[in-house]
Parts: structure tokens; sequence; C-alpha cells
């Protein structure tokens, strides 16, 4: 951890803020367009920018295997709370695997990257929830928790002595916080991870979720990513948003930015994935509107009530949900324009929007007299149905109107010291009114910034309750576990079918240099020669559990470079990116074994934009704990479902054959402990048929490390 030698507020104001690249708009479309016309490799271009535009480490460190850059931005024209522009302050964290505590990658290991060398660093890239940097010169106290300076070893609060583990554990804490705006780590070969986001619902007072996605995406692209993965269990409104924005959209929130699906888990494939999506967003509201004689139910009530305030006809579940979303954004923008523009606020009527229609306060309250006076007619304390007082009001108005005004109609006041009361019954799920004695809780109509005008219509509803309703209905209509019985089996199999798949789909990957037109993608330059590089390991036989090379390397040569040039380039870009080729040999370039050394490359190969270089490792490597992001252990995945290896979700092993499958594919609940003794179906089958199990069965315990392969991995972000 290098340390800059000043508090962050301090490191802040030495700068103009003028001179500071703006957080929204960095890297801009010239830079990109200037740095890809260079075409360096993510290896390089990290250097590159931490050169140009961090605040420089000073030499020595307390911990020189955990560096830490500070680049500094302003928010555009956002004043800060000092009353200046508003400043972001970005950690970059160098991290030298070798000396790291986790050696290895969980990210990579359930995406699918397992089988990649050990990069030899990890840039961690950080922008805190506090406005502070890592490196800000403060440290907390593993006593007390107060703040010292970085030099004091004595906490003067509690007398606790710090030592040199207490500071690194705060350090390593620092990488995991889940409550950082950013937080991404790309490997040295270009593969990265973004592992937290967290935009004004998760702790942020100045950017939004999107403002921080499109940074990271423009700075990926700046410094070369090749491919970057997110395990989408991000939270909007406190549901689900990988499950509600692919109902809206056809894709997760994350596919704004071009990340598509990158690994099922339980063995799903894209094609399971997009079909799930296609079938549960066109499931037609009619469904859940067709119940019969049975009483008319609270999700009836309001999928009616939405379709009436509708613009548009509603006609399927993504028709219902892509309007209320819009709802809630129009409500919101209208908030922030009053708040920060102290416009008044027009109702707005696009098609896009799907505004609410127009019923004057008159209509309004024509019907809402009819209702009051059918509620008065009732008597003692005798519930109305919401069938009953429509039918029995159905004179006074548009059904679209009546089911607006019914919606509308809990807290308002018959008479003096009447109001109306609403329920829902608990069995049929219908809406029931009477009067009871008490005050209006709520005007009987608003109007638009024109009480005097009888003309205007009424607002949109709330934002408070847009939420409520959204959650309501993604709760009966979307999610598996609470999805109404109250829809014919059919359906209703197929949509629980459906929401189950995509909840299980959270890993999504975005490709930032694709194969087949990387190095196309480069204007041509006549200084350099672009080449894409592969190894051929001569030892791969000997380690079978490594049975793919790692990825090619991007070479950038001089035009003049040779046959030797290249081996040497390919040598130092394997050697910088993997622990494991820190004593790797080139020995030949496979197809051409007999052509001599000396000759040019961009003669010899033209227009050839990948090569193949056959190597060994020199003397007893002893770096083979290197070789693979999954690790050393081995494992065996042969689960029901499909899967044959890790993704991220809870498994455990047979206690006979040590052989993985998922709890759930088990018939064991998340919510349940992980049995002593588990037999998988064959073990048990075998088990079934023979008197004894042959000594195979280990006396082991499943216990919760063991059965929990996967679990800690999230992107717990709040967007």
């Amino acid at each position: 951890m290098v340390v800059t030698g000043r508090p962050t507020k301090r490191l802040v104001k030495r700068r103009v803020t003028a001179d500071l690249s703006d957080f929204l708009a960095f890297p801009t479309s010239g830079d990109l367009a200037s740095l890809a016309a260079a075409g360096k490799p993510f290896r390089t271009a990290v250097r590159d920018f931490l050169t140009n535009h961090a605040l420089l480490p000073p030499p020595s460190s307390l911990f020189p295997h955990l560096l830490t850059w500070q680049v500094l931005f302003r928010v555009g024209d956002v004043a800060g709370d000092d009353g200046g522009p508003a400043v972001v302050c970005l950690d970059v964290v160098e991290e030298d695997v070798a000396r790291s505590r986790s050696v290895y990658c969980d990210q990579c290991r359930v995406v699918g990257w397992s089988s990649n060398p050990v990069s030899a660093k990890r840039y961690h890239f950080i922008i805190k929830a506090d406005g502070n940097s890592i490196a800000g010169y403060n440290k907390t106290c593993a006593g007390c928790g107060e703040s010292l300076h970085m030099s004091d070893s004595r906490c003067k609060s509690c007398n606790h002595i710090m030592t040199t583990e207490d500071v690194e554990d705060w350090m390593y804490q620092q990488l995991e916080n889940t409550t950082h705006l950013l937080h991404g780590v790309i490997h040295a070969n270009g593969y990265g991870h973004l592992l937290r986001v967290n935009g004004r619902e998760g702790g942020s007072r100045i950017l939004s979720g999107r403002h921080i996605m499109n940074f990271w995406d423009r700075l990926c692209t700046m410094l070369g990513a090749r491919k970057v993965s997110v395990m989408d269990v991000s939270k909007k409104n406190g549901l689900d948003f990988r499950l509600l924005h692919a109902v809206v959209k056809g894709h997760p929130w994350y596919g704004e930015w071009g990340y598509r699906f990158g690994a099922g888990s339980f063995s799903l494939t894209l094609e399971d994935y997009r079909t799930a999506v296609a079938s549960l967003s066109s499931l037609p509201l009619a469904v859940f509107l067709s119940q019969g004689r049975m009483p008319r139910t609270c999700l009836q009530d309001l999928i009616s009530f939405y379709q009436s305030v509708s613009e548009h006809e509603l006609l399927n579940v993504q028709d219902l949900f892509t309007f209320l979303m819009n709802l809630i954004h129009d409500v919101r923008h209208k908030a922030h324009l009053r708040q920060d523009e102290s416009v008044p606020c027009k109702k707005q009527r696009t098609c896009d929007s799907r505004a609410l229609c127009s019923w004057t306060v008159v209509d309004v309250r024509r019907v809402e007299e009819a209702m009051f006076k059918v509620l008065r007619a009732v008597s003692g304390s005798t519930w109305v149905s919401w069938r009953a007082l429509k039918g029995a009001v159905c004179r006074a108005g548009s059904p679209e109107l009546l089911d607006y005004c019914l919606k509308e109609l809990k807290g308002k006041q018959a008479v003096p010291g009447l109001v109306v009361a609403a329920r829902c019954v608990s069995d049929s799920g219908a809406m029931e009114y009477r009067l009871e004695p008490g005050s209006a809780s709520t005007p009987q109509v608003v109007v638009n910034n024109s009480p005097n005008n009888s003309h205007e219509s009424p607002n949109h509803p709330s934002e408070e309750r847009l939420l409520r309703d959204l959650k309501y209905l993604y709760e009966c209509m979307l999610h598996p576990s609470t999805m109404t019985p109250h829809v014919p089996p059919s359906k209703r199999n197929t949509a629980l079918s459906s929401a189950v798949k995509i909840l299980d789909c959270k890993q999504f990957v975005k490709e930032y240099h694709l194969p087949d037109n990387f190095l196309s993608s480069f204007p041509p330059k006549q200084n350099t020669v672009h080449l894409l590089c592969e190894i051929d390991l001569t030892e791969q036989q000997q380690h079978e559990e490594c049975n793919c090379n790692p990825p090619p390397e991007l070479l950038v040569l001089l035009p003049s470079a040779t046959i030797a040039d290249l081996k040497n380039e390919a040598m130092k870009a394997f050697q910088d990116v993997y622990l494991m080729f820190k004593r790797f040999q080139a020995d030949e370039l496979v197809g051409y074994g007999g052509v001599d050394e000396s000759t040019q490359v961009k003669l010899l190969l033209g227009s050839t934009e990948r090569v193949r270089i056959r190597g060994r490792f020199l003397g007893k490597n002893g770096l083979g704990r290197f070789r693979m992001e999954r690790g050393i252990d081995r494992w065996v995945v042969d689960c029901l479902c499909g899967a044959r290896d890790d993704d991220g979700e809870r498994m455990l092993a047979c206690d006979v054959c040590s052989i993985w499958q998922h709890t759930r594919c088990a018939g064991i609940l998340d919510s349940d402990c992980v049995p002593v003794k588990f037999l998988c179906y064959r073990c048990r089958s075998v088990a079934r048929t023979t008197a004894k199990p042959n000594g195979l069965c280990r006396n082991e315990v499943v216990d919760g490390d063991n059965a929990g392969m996967g679990m800690g991995l999230s992107n717990t972000g709040v967007l």
C-alpha cells in the first residue's frame, strides 16, 4: 500500500480543479480513437494510464505488494459540499498476486476462465462511497475503530498497539468492502470482473449507477480490456433487477453497455435464457384477469387500474411493467426538475412515457359522489365488494374512470365524520369498501398547479404508491417464490420455470475485442507490426489437468523486427503477464522451424495476424501452483442438471464418490443446512443393492465450507 504523504483533502486542494478531467466524459471520444490507433495491450496501456493521469506514489511503501495510485476527477459542473467543484477520487490498487492473500480468482472460476494461468498483477479500480482515498493517509484502529494517522503505531483512544498485520488486515478490508461506488478488477492479461456498482440507492450522493457504468465502460475501452464479467445480483427498489429489467428490456441492466449472457448456473444456455425472457415477457395479462366466477382480487384490480390509465393498450407482462417503470421515471424526473431548476412541472403526454388519460375534476367528483351514495345506503358495517360497487355506479362514467376512482377511493371523506375504508380479503384477494368514522387523510382530487381550473386532469400516482404497486405486481407476477396461484396451472408452470431460469443466469460478459476482428480494428500503421501470439507448451502432456494454452497476447513490434525479436517479445510479454511463465523459454516459431532467426517478421508473415510459438520452462519451474486460476485443488462436478464445473451456486460432495453437485438439485433448499452425511443418487442406488458400502464411504463431514463453492461471489450493487 503506497501513501502519498498527505491527507486526501489536501491533495484535492493542491491541484486546480480546472485541470482535472471530467468524470462524466473521461476519456473523450478523441482519446479513445487515438488509443485505439496505438493498439496497445492492457499490460502496457494500464501503465501508461497511471503514468499520465495518476498521482505518483512515493518510492517507499509499507506494503509494496499493494501499490495504490490516485486519479482525481471533477464531476461536470456539480458543486461539492464546500461550494467548490465536486471531486471524485479513483483509487487504482496494483496487487502483486504472488504475495497476495488470495492468489486464485473466484470470479474467473465460475465464469469459465478457470483454466487461465494466474496473472502476475491485478489492478483494482475503486471509488469509495465516502469520497476519500484508500491511500488517504489514515487507517482504522483494530481495537476501537477510530481513524488513525498512517504513521501512528498506538491508538490514542484505546492505547491499542497497531501491528503490521493490523494495517494489512485493514488494507484488505478495503478491497473486500461492499459499499464502494465502483470496484472493478482487471488481470494483467486483460480479463476482468466488475465486482461492485452502487448508485444513488447504494449511497452515492452525486453519481448515479449510469454515470458509474458509463465511466467504467470508457475506462475499460481505454485500457484495452479484453473480456469483463459481472455477476448480476443487483437490486433496484429492493427487487432483483436482473429479472425486472429482463422482462422490460429483454436483457439485464448491464446489457445497456454490451454485457451479454456469459454462463448460466445449473447448466443453462444462452438459448434457455432467451426463451425464458421471451416466455415470461409475453405472458398475456388476460391470464391474470380471467378468474371465472371467483371474487375479484387485488392483483386484478391493480392490473385493470393501470390498463385504464394508460394511453396505449397493455396486453402482456412486458407492457405492464414497462408502463409502470416509465411512470416512475417520469415522476422522479419531475421531482428533479422541481428541486434543481424550480420549474413548474407540466404534465407530459408523450407516446413514449404513456402518460395518464385525461379526466376532468368534475368527472372524478361525479363518480366519487355516486360511490359515496351507494356506501351510505349500505346498512351497518357491511362491506361492499369492488365488483358490486363498480356495478352499482356503472352509468356514472367509463369503466376506466370507475377503476381509477375505486383505486383512489380509500381514505376519501364521504360526509363529515365518515371516510371510506378499504380492505383486501385474504382468502380471495378481493377489495371491499365501507364507511367508518374518521377524517379524510388525503385530498379528494389533486390537480396540476391550477386549483382554479376545473378542466385539469388528476396527477400521476405518487412515487411512493408507484413503487408499492411495482413491488406488489413483481411479487405476484414475476418472482417464483411469491407468484400468484390464481393462474391456470399450465401458464403458471411456464411462468414459474421462466422466472427461475432468468434468476439463475447471473454471469454476463462484455468482450471488448472480438478475436475475429481484433487486429483489423486497428488503423494500418507503417511504423508498427501487430501480432496475436499464442503459446504451445511442449510440457503440456505432463499436466493433464491443463488442457488448454493461455489466451494469446498482443505483440507490438517494429517494422524491422526479426524472428529473434518476435521470440524475445513473446517471452517478455508472457513472463510479464503470468507467474508460471517467469522461466519460460521460446524455442520455435511454429510452422517456420527452418527459417533463419534474422529474417524479418514482416517479410516472412505478410498479412498473417496470428503466430504460434512453442516453448518450455527452464530448469525446475516450481511455479506449478500458478498454473490455473481455479487453484491446485481437484474436484469433479457431475450434477443432475448437467453442470460439469463450479458455477458459483451452493454445492456439496458425496461422501462415497466425492463428486460435487448442487444442493438444490439434491433436494436441499438454500435455507436448509447441509446434512452431516450425504450420498449422491448413484451411490444411494449402489447402497440399496449391496449390504455394505465396501469401505468406500469417507468419515468426513460436509461442513459449510465444503458445501459452499462459489457462494461468496456477488456483485451486491444497488443501482
